[in-house]
């Protein structure tokens, strides 16, 4: 059974719609649908809910990602949660936009968020869906690529994936992680193997009408002078 959903991001408006807090959306979303208000909560330093129908805690971390471990080591403590009855939602560089896995344990694939939540609380053993966000070609652009804004494309497919995460979030709570996580992820095999729409044709242009120069006019002879033929008659006279 899970006891606690965390959803990892970064506080504030700047940070709000980056890719870096996808889990601050999934979480946000449940906790909408549920009818929850998550509410400030100092001694945590996070947005803190619980359901009403199953009393599992929702907790949103105020402080930055790389301090994440601190709300959920302290509520984790206060009431006793262990590892493998805590949730972690997170963006997840490995895989693309679209699609949603779960997994338990394992590697924390350099994601700062993870770390500290491994660190303070001495286990890597806590559940963890992972919402892809696709990565940078360039590797060193890895920290300002979670930084910014997905384009209008891949977030579309993120909150597709959201949707499908959250129409199971309640079986994962209930504890049926299995049959959840192979729900997700036959949803997922389909959504890949879902054949791409044709890119769409753009009108061909028509080239502009090219205009012949003019055609140059033939020169028009001069004209000879009239033979005054009187005239000259009248000088020489006939010979």
């Amino acid at each position: 059974m899970i006891r606690l959903v965390v959803g990892l991001g970064n506080p504030g408006k700047e940070y709000e719609r980056t890719r870096h807090n996808a889990g601050f959306w999934l979480v946000e979303r449940f906790a909408a649908a549920s009818g929850v208000a998550l509410r400030k909560d100092p001694k945590y330093q996070a947005l803190v809910g619980r359901q009403p129908d199953n009393g599992a805690w929702l907790l949103l971390p105020q402080s930055f990602m790389n301090a994440s471990g601190r709300a959920v080591q302290m509520l984790a403590g206060f009431f006793k949660i262990k590892p493998e009855e805590i949730l972690v939602v997170h963006d997840e560089l490995d895989f693309a936009p679209g699609t949603a896995r779960i997994k338990q344990g394992g590697g924390i694939a350099g994601h700062n968020g993870l770390k500290d939540i491994s660190q303070r609380t001495g286990s890597h053993e806590y559940w963890r869906l992972r919402l892809g966000v696709g990565r940078p070609s360039d590797p060193a652009e890895m920290a300002d690529y979670v930084l910014h804004k997905p384009s209008l494309e891949e977030k579309q497919a993120i909150d597709a994936a959201i949707d499908n995460a959250l129409a199971l979030l309640p079986q994962m709570i209930a504890g049926d992680m299995q049959g959840a996580m192979q729900k997700l992820h036959s949803q997922d095999k389909a959504m890949a193997e879902k054949p791409a729409p044709a890119p769409k044709k753009e009108p061909e242009k028509k080239a502009p009408a090219v205009k012949e120069p003019p055609k140059a006019q033939p020169k028009k002879e001069a004209e000879k002078p009239k033979e005054e033929k009187g005239f000259l008659k009248s000088l020489f006279g006939k010979k």
